[in-house]
């Protein structure tokens, strides 16, 4: 108890004094070099309509010379383009992938200022940190107006399991809401033990005292980037995703100092190979900076310590829909978030050391890690299943490494701008909140160190509307209901996904047939994406089914099992849109898949299926062998994919699509030759009454198949009472 008394005293000593930095650092804050760049005038809608990719390509490869080149198509690179080209450069962006590729679509999809770094900047007396979450505050609040569409306020509730952890974590909440200013979303507030149950009521409430509510912000981080670059490019940018650069090119100049003067690059979607003039290069690559600064200078020291960060999604009923969670302290120290997220729940993040690469994987240690910690936060009625896991990702976070310090969980999210001797300009760290200061920090660099002749010295995108924000009002989704015949779920999904444009995808619905919805034809029964989406997809530079899957839609982020039954049926209009050969068809549909068994948790989640050991009884081992034989009509020891199509007919389904029969058949047939053999069943089983499965349609279909098999034998039965009693 002593020792309680003396932590909470420490803590409450540096929190006053935290306080009284803050309140200087508030006051002089116009002093500072650092200071956050207040909103600027916005420019006007850009009304240049969006050119097609190949009008795109064609711009650069037009031979005119650029005034800034950036390389790297996550958001830090869109904001340098939009930056850039609001000030009256000539821009120009080639991303090796797509937009959003790479880490700006793996991240926990909070836009905040970061409370544990406020937490470090107090009690550390850490004016560097403290810049940090003052800078990230306003960024918060000039997202959510850049983007009313996708991006809203987020309550995260604290739960205190400990008495006198309640005035440390209001003191440390009330902070952050203060550091904010007036640029704060909504004040924080507490809540009594019963309150806070009845608003998060899956909440484990044994020994609970109460709960700290404050706000952050929440968006979709791929489709953010991505209007980031669609911006961009209205406003006259070139920018074109899967553009490699392979070299980067030097001359030298009236000094005759070498500079970077252009760069070749490669469509990887053409192979068709040109250079690129540019007067700048911005290197805006994320965990490759120090790739392409190694084109520069292959002698040059690496400045990035990637560290990878999984997120697991699991079903909408985990958490309320208008309430996240926030556990301060895990077993290991890091922190981890479990948060609403379209209809799901997402949680993470891990926090560990990991090597660059293009397709990062999750893996089970780190999905247990975070299920075992949410088990400790969520009450007994709600069973925390492996079999939940509806997909999990990793994202290589690109921190800035600092030589004092050894592991990344003390590795800040700073960014820093460095100029070469060559005159490559790379953005490196800091976090999704930040990019748009960090394309101004960024650009402002650029301006200087290549003598660069903007139209306008000051950065232009402070609460700069984004594409789609310009016509977005809360109830614009009814107006898509009364004027298309939109189911009122799948409009409220596309004026939050597209903004104003979502009129623009209306456009291109198929009519369903039906007497409602009208039109709108979904890819996937338990979604609201419609066909119309991938029609406007292409016309957003998806350009293979991956793109579609994972960044237009976030289908392959929320269910990975649904993406890849939804696969065929979005290739087949890709196909029609950016005219496929078959051969491509089968290439796309073969990428995509390993996509999402590898990168999205698919495989994962497979193997953690297999090795569970059977652990059923006698009896129930022999109820399984009966079901098996049921279906199993010619007794061949496996059934077959016509054993599924005639045990559905039984029950109404008649006119399953091949595809859907194959899927049922892939759930459970773990050696992939094409059948269900008794054991592969028995696993199947076992895995379910574990919790590593939460179901299987090929279960529940043997299920109802021994029913209707003990009816039919009723029938066959004749009763005495009905015979008469006999001759």
């Amino acid at each position: 108890m002593a020792s309680r008394f003396r932590k909470f005293g420490i803590t409450t000593v540096g929190l006053c004094a935290g306080s009284a930095l803050a309140a200087w650092a508030f006051n002089s804050q116009n002093d500072s070099p650092y200071k956050v760049q207040m909103a600027a005038k916005p420019v006007r809608k850009a009304k240049r309509p969006l050119p097609l990719r190949a009008e795109q390509i064609a711009k650069l490869q037009s031979g005119e010379e650029f005034d800034v080149l950036i390389v790297g198509g996550g958001a830090t690179g869109a904001g340098c383009a939009l930056d850039a080209v609001t000030r009256g450069l000539k821009t120009a962006l080639v991303e090796a992938d797509d937009f959003a590729s790479g880490t700006s679509s793996r991240s926990t999809k909070l836009i905040h200022g970061g409370v544990r770094y406020l937490q470090k900047a107090i009690l550390g007396l850490d004016f560097e940190q403290y810049r940090m979450v003052k800078e990230a505050l306003h960024e918060r609040a000039s997202m959510l107006q850049s983007a009313p569409h996708l991006t809203h306020p987020l309550p995260i509730m604290l739960p205190v399991y400990q008495w006198w952890q309640v005035p440390y974590y209001w003191v440390g909440i009330k902070a952050y809401d203060f550091v904010a200013g007036d640029r704060n979303v909504k004040t924080s507030y507490y809540l009594s033990k019963k309150d806070a149950l009845e608003l998060f009521p899956m909440l484990k409430g044994e020994k609970l005292c109460g709960a700290i509510v404050y706000y952050d912000g929440q968006q979709d981080d791929a489709r953010m980037n991505l209007a980031i670059a669609l911006t961009a490019a209205r406003h006259g940018a070139a920018v074109s995703n899967h553009v490699e650069v392979t070299e980067l090119l030097k001359k030298k100049d009236e000094t005759g100092k070498e500079v970077l003067c252009g760069a070749k690059v490669k469509d990887c979607i053409t192979n068709k190979e040109w250079t690129i003039k540019a007067k700048c290069i911005i290197n805006a690559t994320g965990p490759f900076t120090d790739h392409i600064r190694k084109m520069d200078d292959p002698k040059v020291k690496g400045i990035c310590c990637p560290s990878s960060g999984v997120h697991i999604v699991l079903p909408g009923y985990y958490s309320p829909d208008q309430m996240g969670l926030l556990d301060p302290s895990t077993s290991d120290g890091r922190v981890i978030f479990f948060l609403p997220w379209q209809r799901q729940t997402i949680a993470g993040t891990t926090d560990l050391p990991c090597d660059v690469t293009h397709s990062p994987r999750p893996t089970e240690d780190e999905i247990q890690f975070i299920l075992t910690e949410i088990k400790n936060y969520l009450n007994k009625d709600v069973e925390v299943r492996r079999g939940d896991v509806l997909s999990a990702w990793s994202g290589i976070r690109p921190l800035v490494s600092d030589p004092n310090k050894e592991d990344t969980q003390s590795l800040a999210r700073n960014h820093i701008v460095h100029v070469s001797p060559s005159n490559l300009v790379t953005i490196a760290g800091g976090k999704w909140t930040t990019y748009r200061a960090m394309a101004s920090h960024t650009i402002d660099a650029a301006i200087k160190a290549c003598g660069l002749k903007p139209e306008s010295e000051e950065c232009q995108t402070d609460g700069l509307l984004i594409e789609g924000g310009h016509g977005w009002t809360p109830t614009m989704y009814i107006r898509l209901v009364q004027d298309f015949g939109l189911d009122c779920e799948v409009a409220q999904h596309l004026a939050k996904s597209y903004g104003d444009r979502a009129f623009a995808v209306a456009k291109l619905a198929a009519i369903t047939g039906k007497r409602w919805p009208i039109i709108g034809k979904k890819i996937h029964p338990e979604f609201p994406y419609i066909d119309a989406e991938i029609r406007y997809g292409v016309r957003e530079y998806a350009c293979t089914a991956v793109d579609m899957i994972a960044r237009r839609l976030r289908l392959a982020f929320l269910n990975v099992q649904a993406a890849q039954e939804a696969l065929p049926g979005i290739v087949e209009i890709m196909a029609e849109e950016l005219k496929w050969s078959k051969d491509e068809v089968e290439r796309q549909l073969k990428s995509a898949s390993e996509f999402l068994s590898n990168e999205m948790g698919m495989m994962v989640n497979r193997a953690s299926r297999d090795k569970i050991p059977i652990n059923l009884t006698k009896e129930e081992i022999q109820m399984y062998i009966k079901r098996f034989q049921i279906i199993d009509k010619e007794n061949k020891g496996y059934v077959s994919i016509n054993d599924i199509r005639r045990g559905l007919k039984h029950f109404g389904e008649a006119d399953i699509p091949g595809e859907e029969l194959h899927e049922i058949l892939r759930e459970i047939d773990t050696n992939m030759n094409g059948q269900v053999e008794l054991d592969e069943y028995l696993q199947m089983m076992s895995a379910i009454k574990s919790g590593n499965v939460a179901y299987s349609r090929f279960a529940r279909m043997a299920e109802l198949e021994e029913e209707h098999h003990e009816k039919e034998k009723l029938k066959k039965k004749i009763s005495v009472e009905r015979s008469g009693g006999g001759l």
